[in-house]
């Protein structure tokens, strides 16, 4: 192994240590503090409960878990936006489980906090798996109420997405396991089945403060909405448990009589684990971005047994397309290649070589005759992005650049097999886009700590930004010597640096996570798995194009 394999192995480990220690940060909630005081109280943290809930030793994958990462500073933050989501299993069913977190402002709905968990039901809805709600929350954030409370992609949204998914047979339970009040007290009724815990849950639509104010009547909240209320008197809950471990193993008896559901029938055979050693992952991914590589190299350490089948090896060679398993399962893998390649008979002709990481014409001319093929095969697609864009200058745009890009884009827009997409490097421009970027509703979408998502990298942007500044400022009379404007280009660069983090992203919920490259091949497998609940329900079709 050279040096270069080395350092590189060096630096991305210790991005992953960095994942790690985000990680456990994040895990804590509110803090110790608050973990504490939950449990005087007799109750499970969000993060216990899941855990409690879910399969022992079974796999589990958690989205948007840097959801709100620093955002929201002058409210005191929102970790993980104030609730907790994983994809797990429950009495061997693959299911989806989302936990306000009482530690967070006692589990208030901040804006992220809505996205999230619409991001959670809209991973239910397109994979028709059963979600489990458990609600401990003091409803919608008031100084931030006007962000949250009266748009389509607000808060009223989820109760639209409980209807929603009644309707589609997607099997929904909720646990009432701390406060329930104003409109979330709809979530959970909502729900198929509802349960309550005694003397740490309530549900009303107002509290006994509020009623006093509005109508003169005295109560207490749980004469108001406790759980003998709602199970003996309102009928409003189903179910009355003791505390939070009785009311979770009444959801693991439910869920253990669910019936078996219509699979989409993707392929999958006995799973086997990579020929070559993923840990070369850390050593072959350079550590400057604008370094080229082999993502060849990147996919043997990621399919079973390092075997995959190439489609059109020889033509568009910035982009790899081939047909693989991971963990079992058949996939169509669309990879932007970095190394740089000789080209032979590209309709571009732009020289002898190309530049690694650029879609050309015929490159995207490849990819979107793959994606059909994969489309008429019923077989998911899986997008390695690492991409600085398409080609630019005359001889591609003469060549119709555009309009191949199109294509391509059209294809990945009308896809119905299942996409999956995993951030390895760059995600810049409309390569976002055409590799199937969170606006193309891939069903996952991941990030590496290595990568970075802009309209382009921070060097070069910096460069555009440093130009406008410096024009405002010399119209202003001010004359920029070279030392002004080094200061000022390091000055945007860092600023626009920390936007193109993979952590800025996840804070946003524009990808689910970052994770461990070592990690992958369990996010696509369970990914796949959830999308199998789903049967394919329309057909592949491009619509018009500009051949």
């Amino acid at each position: 192994m050279d040096i270069n394999f080395n350092k590189n192995e060096d630096h991305n480990k210790l991005l992953v240590s960095e994942l790690q220690k985000r990680l456990v940060k994040v895990s804590l909630g509110g803090g110790k503090s608050r973990i504490e005081k939950l449990h005087s109280k007799g109750k499970m943290t969000a993060r216990e409960r899941i855990d409690y809930l879910l399969d022992a030793k079974a796999k589990s994958i958690e989205i948007g878990a840097f959801a709100g990462e620093d955002m929201y500073q002058e409210h005191g933050g929102c970790p993980s936006g104030g609730v907790v989501v994983k994809i797990g299993y429950i009495k061997g069913k693959q299911c989806i489980v989302v936990a306000n977190d009482a530690t967070v402002k006692a589990g208030a709905w901040f804006p992220i906090t809505g996205k999230k968990n619409l991001r959670a039901q809209e991973i239910a809805i397109e994979n028709k798996l059963p979600i489990i709600y458990l609600v401990d929350s003091a409803g919608v954030y008031l100084p931030l109420q006007d962000e949250i409370f009266p748009d389509k992609e607000h808060f009223g949204r989820i109760f639209r997405n409980n209807a929603i998914m009644s309707s589609m047979g997607i099997t929904q339970i909720a646990a009432v396991m701390g406060s329930c009040v104003a409109g979330g007290a709809y979530l959970p009724i909502m729900s198929d089945e509802a349960l309550i815990v005694d003397k740490t849950g309530s549900i009303f639509l107002a509290g006994s403060y509020l009623v006093k104010a509005a109508i003169g009547e005295s109560i207490d909240n749980e004469t108001l909405g406790g759980a003998t209320t709602h199970c003996e008197v309102s009928g409003v809950t189903d179910y009355k448990a003791k505390d939070d471990k009785d009311a979770l193993d009444k959801i693991k008896n439910i869920i253990d009589k669910i019936g078996d559901y219509d699979k989409a029938g993707f392929n999958r055979i006995d799973a086997k684990k990579p020929s070559e050693n993923p840990e070369d992952i850390f050593g072959i991914l350079p550590k400057s971005r604008a370094d080229q590589y082999d993502m060849y190299e990147i996919i043997k350490r990621l399919v079973d047994n390092s075997e995959y089948e190439e489609y059109k090896a020889g033509y568009g060679q910035t982009i790899i397309t081939c047909y693989a398993r991971i963990d079992g399962w058949a996939v169509g893998i669309v990879a932007n290649q970095r190394q740089i390649v000789k080209t032979t008979g590209s309709k571009t002709k732009p020289t002898e070589m190309q530049f690694g990481g650029v879609i050309y014409n015929d490159s995207a001319d490849k990819a979107t005759r793959f994606i059909a093929n994969c489309n008429q095969k019923k077989i998911p697609l899986v997008f390695l992005q690492d991409v600085t864009g398409f080609m630019v200058g005359s001889k591609s745009e003469h060549g119709g650049i555009i309009k191949d890009g199109a294509k391509m884009v059209n294809a990945v827009s009308n896809s119905v097999v299942p996409k999956f997409t995993v951030i390895i490097g760059n995600s810049y421009g409309a390569g976002n886009y055409a590799m199937c970027g969170k606006a193309y509703d891939p069903r996952l979408i991941i990030a590496w700590p290595s990568a970075e998502l802009a309209v382009m990298s921070g060097n070069s942007a910096a460069k555009v930004l440093l130009q406008i500044e410096k024009a405002s400022l010399e119209k202003q009379g001010e004359k920029i010597t070279p030392e002004k404007g080094a200061e000022l280009f390091n000055k945007i660069k860092d600023r626009y640096d920390n936007q193109v983090s993979p952590y800025y992203a996840a804070a946003r919920i524009w990808t689910d996570a970052v994770i461990n490259p070592l990690d992958t091949r369990t996010w696509i497998s369970m990914g796949i798995e959830a999308a199998n609940h789903a049967p394919i329900e329309k057909q592949f079709n491009l619509g018009v194009l500009q051949v």
